[in-house]
């Protein structure tokens, strides 16, 4: 017997028919990014989200897709947002900074603009690494945006 039988729940919604997605990318490690956006392009099309309402915007790193998705989220204009981009390791302490402020700045845009984002910028210890889960972390996002944009729309149109 489940305890929360006559709990009303909201129901997964994997339309995209009726949402507009931003993407940003990052041009660092350019060939990931580019296998990112093309298993997420292709998702998020699977999921019925229009060609026409998809805008990309490139940006030349990892630490420079916050402010990008910040503006995006300014602009209204947006039911989810997507980052995309690869910090493979090196021999210096720049992976970390790169890695935690950018995943730490992807965050704090959610949150301060209540519009969901929906991370996709791998940290590998390799290249190889990052090409092995490119497709299935670009298609994940591309379900992720979908899934929490319909899911704060309905939040949205819950009575109180």
């Amino acid at each position: 017997m489940a305890y929360y039988d006559n709990i009303h729940e909201i129901d997964t919604n994997l339309d995209g028919s009726e949402l507009r997605i931003g993407i940003i990318m990052s041009r660092f490690n350019i060939d990931i990014g580019e296998g990112l956006l093309s298993a997420c392009t292709k998702e998020l099309k699977n999921l019925g989200v229009q060609e026409a309402h998809i805008l990309l915007s490139t940006v030349p790193g990892a630490l420079e897709i916050p402010i990008a998705l910040q503006k995006m989220a300014l602009s209204d204009q947006f039911d989810a947002l997507i980052a995309l981009g690869a910090v493979v390791r090196g021999d210096t302490y720049h992976f970390e900074v790169v890695s935690n402020e950018s995943t730490s700045g992807v965050t704090a845009v959610q949150l301060d603009m209540g519009i969901p984002i929906a991370n996709g910028i791998l940290t590998t210890e390799t290249e190889d690494q990052a090409i092995a889960r490119m497709s299935q972390k670009g298609a994940d996002v591309a379900r992720t945006a979908v899934e929490m944009a319909n899911l704060l729309l309905r939040l949205d149109d819950t009575p109180e």
